[in-house]
C-alpha cells in the first residue's frame, strides 16, 4: 500500500455546480489507489451539524437575518471540525468535504454584503485556524446553475435568494481563488458531468502526487 497521509480536500461552487454528485465519485477513484478517504458535507457531518442544516435549508425560515444564518453555520462548523475533520486528520486519512469555511465567505459575505475581515475572525474561532490543502472551485453561471438546481427536488432556504445575490457569490469564488492559487484550482462547471469528474480527479490525483501521497501513475 502506498504511504497515506492525512490531507484535506474541499469542494466549493454555486448552487447546482454540481459539488455534491462528484463527491461519492471522487472518494471512490482515490481508494482505488489504495488511500482511505472520509467523504463528508458541511453544513451536517455530525448530528448536531445536520439539525443545525435544517434550520439553515428550511423554506420556513426566510426571515432569517444575515448575522444570525452566518454564526448557526459557525456553530454547525465547530461540531464539524472537531468531531470529524481533526480526528479523520489525525489517523492520516484524506478528506473531501462538501462545502467548508469559504461558503461562509462567499455567501454571507459577498453575497450578503457582510464584511469579509470580520467574518475571517469568526471562522478562525470556529475552525480553530483549520485550512483545506486544497480548494476545488467548481465555477457554473449562475443561471446554469439555478436551472440545475430547479429540477431538482433539493431548492432550499439559500437556493431562493434573488440572482443578484448568486452573482456576488459566484464573483466572491473567483475573487478568493484568485487571491489563493496555491490553495485553490477552478474548474469549469459549464462543461458535461463527466467532463467535469475527469477534470476533478485530474487535478485531486496532480495534487496528491505533488504532496507525496500518491505515486505517478505509467
Amino acid at each position: 500500500m502506498e504511504r497515506n497521509s492525512g490531507y484535506f480536500i474541499t469542494l466549493e461552487g454555486g448552487e447546482g455546480c454540481g459539488k455534491t454528485s462528484h463527491v461519492p465519485g471522487l472518494a471512490d477513484r482515490l481508494r482505488e489507489r489504495d488511500l482511505v478517504v472520509f467523504p463528508t458535507r458541511e453544513p451536517g457531518g455530525t448530528s448536531i451539524g445536520e439539525q443545525i442544516r435544517e434550520v439553515l435549508h428550511n423554506m420556513k425560515n426566510k426571515e432569517m437575518h444575515p448575522r444570525t444564518e452566518t454564526l448557526l453555520f459557525q456553530a454547525a462548523r465547530v461540531q464539524f471540525v472537531e468531531e470529524v475533520l481533526r480526528p479523520k486528520i489525525d489517523l492520516s486519512e484524506i478528506v473531501i468535504s462538501d462545502r467548508y469555511a469559504d461558503s461562509t465567505l462567499a455567501y454571507q459575505g459577498y453575497g450578503h454584503r457582510q464584511d469579509v475581515q470580520e467574518l475571517l475572525g469568526i471562522i478562525i474561532y470556529a475552525t480553530g485556524g483549520l485550512v483545506p490543502d486544497l480548494t476545488v472551485l467548481l465555477d457554473v453561471d449562475v443561471e446554469i446553475g439555478l436551472a440545475r438546481k430547479r429540477s431538482s427536488s433539493e431548492w432550499n432556504r439559500l437556493d431562493d435568494y434573488p440572482p443578484e445575490f448568486h452573482h456576488r457569490v459566484n464573483e466572491g469564488y473567483l475573487e478568493m481563488a484568485k487571491k489563493d492559487p496555491d490553495r485553490w484550482v477552478v474548474i469549469n462547471a459549464n462543461e458535461t458531468k463527466g467532463r467535469v469528474f475527469d477534470n476533478l480527479v485530474e487535478v485531486v490525483e496532480t495534487k496528491l502526487e505533488k504532496a507525496g501521497i500518491l505515486k505517478r501513475q505509467n
